[in-house]
């Protein structure tokens, strides 16, 4: 573990809204962290709000697990500081935080069964074998472990062996949980499974929970609010819904599910609508930003907001875009299929649910369709916004 700064630089402030009241609160405030080849996190600030799920996620190398590991106390912070419920905790040893930390590795003593491995934590809290007895059991039922107690890791499955780690974690009773990545390790049946499991148990219990993870399905899924971070910062906080439907950057809009992503410059603007040439098509879009005419802008549409259907008669229409294109190709993902389109130079990818388990017959490659994008379905973000750092 690193020393601790003989003293911590506050700077920042709140980047989000957050309930910053009651136990459990977090404010990162400026945290730098350097090494010798790299600065893994530089100049972050987040609030956390007491009994939130909120998740940090980003590709590796974005800084969150170096950031999960100061706020466990593991590392240390070369500026900045770290406040739970307005108390800074820098320079408190790992295990006199009121803070745990659940791993994608499960680090459970192999000789010891469920109950003992749970209960291993509270021997240094000197409970009494009566207490130590029902928090354990307590610990258990959370994670639906009851029936296994007196196995040991070897005669458990990857989901049971989580559970197990992660109520070893909760039997200490912590303010904050912090979790790196703990179901990266799990197949995608159960990991979807345990993501439903998480989540309803953080409601129930109320402890604020940190996470870390890659996997946008995950944050999506469980987050109350979330961080993407790049390159040590944050490049958006926001409730999964904001920021799916308002990205702020390209790098958001394409890391947070599927995007459609164009590089155009703007030909007019009108009533909170611009114009944009993109790949040879003019293309109408909302902006929540102010841009003007011969601004360089990033396009965004969600696949999923593309319509396609036969062409019969004229392909138009006055509160829209709609063109003609041909179908390039077809990508089968089980519940939806993407059907990839051009139109002039420009290739678009649309989503089709497979709701009648079988596709059209006019869905097929080759076969020229009609497109329609609604003007408020496509966003526009000036270039500076599409930037990542």
């Amino acid at each position: 573990m690193t020393e601790a700064p003989t003293s911590a630089v506050q700077t920042g402030g709140p980047t989000a809204q957050a309930d910053t009241h009651g136990l459990g609160a977090l404010s990162l405030r400026g945290l730098v962290k350097r090494y010798p080849d790299t600065v893994a996190v530089d100049g972050l600030d987040l609030e956390i709000g007491a009994g939130e799920f909120f998740s940090m996620l980003g590709a590796s190398g974005c800084g969150k697990t170096t950031t999960l590991r100061m706020l466990a106390g593991f590392e240390y912070p070369d500026e900045g500081d770290i406040l739970l419920d307005g108390r800074s905790i820098i320079g408190i040893e790992p295990n006199k935080r009121p803070v745990n930390t659940v791993f994608q590795s499960y680090a459970l003593f192999p000789f010891m069964n469920a109950a003992d491995n749970v209960a291993f934590g509270l021997k240094y809290q000197k409970a009494s074998k009566a207490e130590t007895r029902e928090r354990v059991g307590r610990a258990l039922e959370l994670v639906e472990m009851t029936k296994f107690a007196k196995r040991k890791p070897f005669q458990l499955s990857g989901g049971q062996q989580q559970r197990v780690a992660l109520a070893r974690a909760l039997v200490l009773e912590p303010t904050v949980l912090l979790l790196d990545e703990p179901l990266g390790a799990l197949d995608a049946k159960l990991r979807r499974q345990l993501q439903v499991d998480l989540r309803q148990l953080q409601k129930r219990i109320g402890t604020t929970f940190v996470y870390v993870t890659h996997d946008q399905e995950e944050a999506l899924t469980m987050s109350d609010r979330l961080a993407i971070l790049v390159d040590g910062r944050v490049e958006q906080v926001g409730t999964p819904s904001e920021m799916y439907a308002n990205p702020e950057s390209a790098y958001v809009a394409g890391f947070l599910g599927s995007a459609n992503l164009y590089e155009g410059k703007v030909t007019s603007t009108q009533a909170g609508l611009a114009t944009t040439e993109v790949d040879g098509l003019s293309l109408i879009a909302a902006t929540r930003h102010s841009v003007g005419v011969g601004d360089r802008v990033t396009l965004v549409l969600r696949p999923e907001r593309v319509e396609i259907s036969p062409i019969e008669g004229l392909c138009a229409a006055e509160d829209a875009n709609v063109f003609a294109s041909r179908i390039e190709h077809l990508v089968f993902r089980g519940g939806h299929t993407h059907v990839v389109t051009r139109a002039a130079d420009c290739l678009l990818t649309a989503e089709v649910a497979n709701v009648h388990g079988e596709l059209p017959d006019w869905l097929v490659e080759g076969q020229q369709v009609c497109t329609r994008v609604s003007h408020r379905a496509a966003q526009i973000l000036p270039d500076k916004a599409s930037e990542t750092g």
